[in-house]
């Protein structure tokens, strides 16, 4: 068991209980960390009702909005003088409208957008929200972590590898990805890592927007040599990163995608020819 009494970490990205974020959050409570959760105005009732429901203290939870650098600082800040310097700080944050992710609508009989034909204003939002909040959390954190401070954050594998259906978003993990590494090179001097996981698909809110991710749910269940994963097993494989065992590792991809990253053809592993 990963012990993390008297650790300090700040949660950007739960919506709710299907959020990847949330079951990170989640066991970081169970390992002994006093976690602070960020939230949308849509989503304060139902993430105070979680923090509530499983014993951890919403009193430093707050209302931000990612793309407000004002709103960043007052919340960590806030963390920071109630309960110490941050340890852990997880950014899973994304966001692309229909016109960036280029689907079609349930119910509407209209073509999904092309992605050559995605309007750049809506673009660079989901560029800001998904990539560049990353960049703004950890300029922000800079001050009020501590010197061995860990930084997480969620990436996808189209940053790599054309998924059609990602469309606008490959572009803004693309970035995430960039971001992360450079950030990892910044932090040298003070022992701060920064990392990424590469989570397969999970069937969270979000993902469930995009156009025709239930078939690479399937297309995912015999190709991966370990098949689909769920949110709790990111959350497993992020407590590495939030504990003293990572120490020496920074700018890293994790991918926890039951091997879906490593092949080139589906397989499927019931057939012997």
């Amino acid at each position: 068991m990963i012990d993390n009494q008297g650790k300090v970490a700040v949660i950007f990205g739960v919506r709710n209980e299907a959020s990847i974020a949330w079951d990170v959050a989640l066991k970081l409570h169970r390992s002994g960390c006093k976690v602070a959760l960020s939230y949308m105005a849509d989503t304060k009732a139902e993430v105070l009702h979680m923090m509530q429901q499983n014993g951890m203290d919403p009193q430093y939870a707050a209302e931000v909005d990612v793309r407000d650098e004002e709103q960043i600082t007052a919340f960590i800040k806030g963390v920071h003088d109630g309960l110490g310097q941050m340890n852990y700080i997880l950014h899973g944050v994304a966001f692309g409208s229909q016109s960036v992710m280029c689907y079609t609508i349930p119910g509407i009989d209209e073509p999904a957008p092309e992605y050559i034909n995605i309007p750049f204003e809506d673009f660079m939002d989901a560029f800001n929200i998904s990539a560049y909040s990353l960049l703004r959390i950890a300029r922000v954190a800079e001050q009020f972590c501590t010197d061995d401070a860990s930084i997480l954050t969620l990436t996808y594998n189209a940053s790599q590898r054309v998924f059609p259906p990602y469309a606008g978003m490959a572009i803004c993990k693309a970035a995430l990805e960039n971001i992360m590494i450079y950030l990892a090179s910044y932090f040298r001097t003070r022992k701060i890592r920064v990392n990424a996981i590469s989570a397969g698909l999970v069937m969270t809110t979000s993902a469930g927007g995009i156009n025709g991710v239930r078939t690479l749910r399937k297309i995912g269940k015999f190709t991966a040599p370990l098949g689909n994963i769920t949110a709790s097993d990111v959350g497993d494989a992020s407590l590495y990163y939030f504990s003293d065992l990572s120490k020496r590792v920074t700018g890293n991809i994790h991918f926890v995608d039951g091997g879906f990253n490593v092949m080139g053809i589906g397989v499927d592993g019931d057939k012997t020819n």
